[in-house]
């Protein structure tokens, strides 16, 4: 048996693990998957592999598919994300429940998907943790929000219609969080939350699902703000999706996506000043230009997320869309000045 496969067999990584490091400095989370493999100019034959060489329906895009046929690439990309100085690196599930991959015919893989991802993650999780045990490195699942919404009619003529139930958000979660369990992530991260109730549904299945299990691993929320309005797609503002969520003993809660650094700080404010929990931010390197693309580099993006660091409201800092790894190991260097926020255990009045 093999060392790694020795590592899977003892117990995931706890809580205790994982707060340890929180108290003591910033974590850096990873930068963004699909921008790195953007830079793979990957084919149609990339994403098919042996195994879906016969599917009917175009598979290019569907990053999550690269877990299962083109690990090397993906192993590459965390090893990346590790040796910028990421402590926390994410699995490559953004979009790993039967929900979203139903647009791809490929339901049926979805355990298989979340599984391989979370193992080649831990794989170089492990190798890094090897290399100085005196920075851990763990993995977190990712859990995305789908692409259907529960609050949400998307038929402007039918209001009360919905494209998708609570059940079904939660049967579709819990088979997500089983395979990235198995596969050994030490957290769970539900993220890039536009609509509150999606992530309650999650909720509720990781709850039920360590209730089968008896045992816990730690759980990381994200939202993401959509627009000035500084309100989620569902119309919440970043203390009312706090409140929503607070039922729940939650590791961090924070907000990612949609906006860059400077546009997410009043948001991550409100949720520093209230929230009991640990507060992650990975926001975007800057707004996307009239291609699409984000043009923030490195250097421009620290000088911004230096000002959460100086106001002291953030444990967790990473970068979501358009972020690499020199982003990822400029903030890594810019924490080393800095000290964690305190968590407080009662929400400040």
């Amino acid at each position: 048996m093999s060392l790694f496969s020795l590592f899977l067999n003892q117990p995931i990584n706890n809580r205790v693990n994982i707060e340890k490091q929180l108290k003591e400095r910033i974590l850096i989370l990873d930068g963004a998957m699909g921008t790195m493999i953007q830079r793979y100019n990957l084919t149609e034959e990339d994403f098919r592999g042996d195994r879906f060489r016969q599917t009917q329906k175009d598979l290019k895009g569907n990053n999550d598919l690269l877990s299962l046929t083109r690990p090397d690439v993906i192993h590459e990309i965390h090893e990346a994300y590790l040796e910028a100085g990421a402590d926390i690196i994410e699995t490559n599930t953004f979009s790993g429940t039967s929900i979203a991959q139903e647009d791809y015919g490929l339901e049926d893989v979805v355990y298989d998907l979340n599984k391989a991802s979370a193992e080649i993650a831990k794989e170089a999780a492990v190798k890094y943790t090897k290399l100085d045990p005196k920075q851990p490195r763990f993995v977190a699942g990712a859990m995305g929000p789908t692409n259907k919404t529960a609050s949400l009619s998307p038929d402007v003529s039918n209001p009360g219609y919905r494209a998708i139930t609570f059940d079904q958000l939660a049967t579709a979660y819990k088979e997500q969080a089983r395979g990235l369990l198995d596969g050994g992530s030490d957290v769970l991260l539900i993220e890039t939350i536009f609509d509150t109730l999606n992530a309650k549904a999650a909720l509720f299945a990781v709850e039920e699902l360590f209730d089968e299990r008896g045992k816990r691993v730690p759980i990381m929320i994200s939202g993401t703000i959509t627009d000035a309005s500084g309100r989620t797609l569902s119309g919440q503002t970043a203390e009312a999706f706090l409140i929503s969520l607070s039922h729940v003993d939650l590791l961090s809660i924070g907000l990612n996506c949609a906006l860059g650094a400077s546009q997410l700080q009043p948001y991550l404010k409100t949720l520093a000043k209230y929230a009991p929990y640990y507060v992650s931010a990975y926001p975007n390197a800057g707004l996307p230009n009239e291609f699409g693309e984000y043009d923030q580099g490195p250097r421009e993006m620290v000088k911004q997320v230096e000002a959460y660091l100086e106001e002291g409201i953030v444990n967790i800092l990473g970068g979501c869309c358009g972020t690499t790894p020199e982003h990822i190991k400029a903030m890594a260097e810019a924490v080393k000045n800095y000290t964690p926020r305190k968590v407080e255990k009662e929400f400040a009045a």
